[in-house]
């Protein structure tokens, strides 16, 4: 929804890079410029370096453009993967009755914490 409100501005389009200007909000942010660079999945917002998943500056781009946005997604996000996880059988576990009993036993203890003043 956000990325519908930027402005794109394309300066290469051969080498993907482009400037987006995002629109002053209510909140009286906004009104930021930033610089896209999609066929280095570079961003001057940082977010699709941080998150690698891309941010509404390349929604907005890929809208201006007619690109698909999911070709600038991780694959591990894409349809393939999800079915290729869930393509396997899974079985139901067992009841605590069938399982088989073992030689040691887990212990955990809570960490040991000091409380201090102030």
């Amino acid at each position: 929804m956000k990325s519908r409100e930027h402005k794109v501005t394309t300066y290469n389009p051969r080498e993907g890079i482009y400037m987006v200007k995002s629109p002053i909000w209510v909140s009286g942010t906004g009104n930021n410029v930033y610089t896209l660079r999609i066929n280095n999945k570079f961003c001057s917002c940082k977010k699709w370096q941080t998150y690698t998943f891309p941010c509404s500056h390349v929604l907005a781009v890929c809208r201006e453009n007619g690109s698909r946005t999911d070709t600038y997604a991780p694959e591990i996000y894409s349809r393939q993967t999800y079915r290729r996880t869930y393509q396997a059988n899974f079985h139901p576990i067992l009841s605590e009755n069938f399982w088989m009993d073992v030689p040691f036993s887990l212990t955990f203890y809570p960490p040991k914490y000091e409380k201090r003043t102030g």
